[in-house]
């Protein structure tokens, strides 16, 4: 499976307050994410890496402030694409490492698992280790109905708050991974004090408070809306067709 993170390029959309595609004021949005895992070096596999990174204490952590400048955009973008700022933190690395560039996708379309669409949120940050060499961190959340007609709550918290991550030498563009010197693999997770944290660092500017309240319902809207599209119950009333029916 292809898991090449960050589709779409990362822009500013800076200027004028009217954005959307349809004149509508454009509304700022962000949010600030922390996950923490383990990684190991020279290992391809995800859960063999977090293992084996665990036993030798090899930690791997991010912390961002994801935004968009363009909400309404954002929605409307299929790729739901947008910047990502902030550090990797790795003492096997050399410690805190800025990420020089990041981009962060939400619910990207990842096609039909056993009739049912899936969804991939996929990261990419390029950033440099304590000597200088450059260093790509990819990775991507496995969002997908479960093997049981019922989702519980268990299964959407375990597939959006776990990244499985792998370390790349150079700055990889997407399209790149496979052709890119590997330095380790591993999973991180978001843990439950930091997401409870999370919820607190959501943040929306742009013209009026109805407007701002107006713009972050939109964004939750399709946050809720995607889940539902992936975990709603498989019931024999509920059957659908196996294609995509997102966006």
């Amino acid at each position: 499976m292809s898991t090449g993170s960050g589709a779409g390029a990362a822009s500013s959309n800076g200027g004028s307050s009217r954005g959307g595609g349809a004149g509508k004021p454009r509304y700022h949005l962000q949010f600030t994410e922390e996950m923490k895992g383990f990684f190991a070096f020279n290992e391809s596999d995800y859960q063999q890496g977090f293992d084996l990174g665990q036993a030798a204490n090899s930690a791997v952590m991010f912390r961002l402030t994801i935004g968009t400048d363009d909400t309404y955009a954002f929605i409307a973008d299929p790729n739901h694409v947008c910047p990502a700022v902030g550090y990797v933190h790795s003492d096997a690395l050399g410690g805190r490492l800025t990420v020089e560039r990041g981009v962060f996708n939400l619910f990207v379309d990842a096609g039909v698992i056993d009739g049912e669409p899936a969804r991939h949120m996929r990261y990419r940050l390029w950033f440099k280790d304590a000597v200088g060499h450059r260093l790509t961190l990819t990775g991507f959340k496995d969002i997908k109905h479960p093997v049981a007609a019922l989702s519980g709550f268990m299964d959407v918290w375990g597939e959006t708050t776990t990244l499985y991550t792998r370390i790349l030498s150079g700055f990889v563009d997407v399209g790149g991974d496979d052709d890119a010197p590997l330095v380790g693999a591993g999973i991180i997770h978001i843990l439950p004090l930091d997401f409870a944290h999370q919820l607190t660092t959501f943040r929306v500017s742009g013209p009026g408070l109805s407007g701002r309240l107006a713009a972050f319902r939109a964004f939750g809207a399709l946050f809720i809306g995607q889940l539902w599209e992936v975990f709603q119950p498989r019931l024999p009333w509920n059957t659908r067709s196996p294609r995509n029916t997102h966006d």
